[in-house]
């Protein structure tokens, strides 16, 4: 699984960053807002955000997760006692609110709660594999490395399995809220499914699809 962490405190970003890659999570760990904001296009599977950070604060970083994607786990980590910044941050979509200081399990526990992942390595069926760590699709023992959008759209399918999955979902996330024609989403579809060999992605008529393991 791939986290964003946003922290500017560097002892305690270094020490979030080992423990979860003890974990075996792939932690891309910044320490100003503004690299990390630029960098959120890069498939995360979760979001670990402080609010006082310098550039681009965690709450406007928030805000923008949410404008392309509306589910994805978001925890603000802060020191801050201010009910409103709080409640901001729970009105702009956070999932959860951990304030500083905290133990690194309890910061754990949260997020194998919310991302509801238990393993990098998820088996379609005997012969296929898709490795959240490397992003690589295995297949038939042979690896195949994926486009951005095509790991995207795998990380989106194997985070909400066999559920309906519709074409604004895969805008927002695919295309992080940028417009996309119908045509370019099915173009996609086209690939990826080529890639799979099996049928594992069914379409749902007028609505979407549903990737069913």
């Amino acid at each position: 699984m791939k986290i964003l962490l946003l922290e500017d405190n560097e002892k305690l970003n270094q020490t979030i960053s080992k423990r979860l890659g003890l974990k075996g999570y792939r932690v891309d760990s910044f320490n100003d807002g503004k690299k990390a904001y630029d960098a959120l296009s890069n498939g995360y599977n979760c979001f670990l955000l402080d609010i006082n950070v310098p550039n681009v604060d965690g709450i406007k970083i928030l805000k923008k997760i949410r404008e392309y994607n509306e589910e994805v786990p978001v925890i603000i980590i802060s020191s801050t006692v201010e009910l409103d910044i709080i409640k901001e941050s729970y009105d702009f979509g956070c999932n959860d609110y951990l304030k500083k200081p905290f133990f690194i399990d309890e910061l754990e526990i949260k997020i194998e709660k919310l991302c509801k992942i238990t393993n990098d390595i998820i088996e379609f069926d005997k012969d296929c594999f898709f490795d959240f760590k490397s992003s690589l699709l295995k297949i038939d023992n042979q690896e195949i490395r994926l486009t951005k959008k095509e790991r995207l759209l795998i990380n989106l399918f194997l985070t909400k399995k066999n559920a309906v999955i519709s074409y604004a979902t895969i805008e927002n996330y695919v295309w992080e809220g940028n417009f996309v024609s119908l045509e370019s989403i099915r173009s996609l579809i086209r690939r990826v499914r080529k890639i799979l060999i099996k049928e594992y992605i069914q379409t749902v008529v007028d609505t979407g699809y549903i990737f069913k393991i």
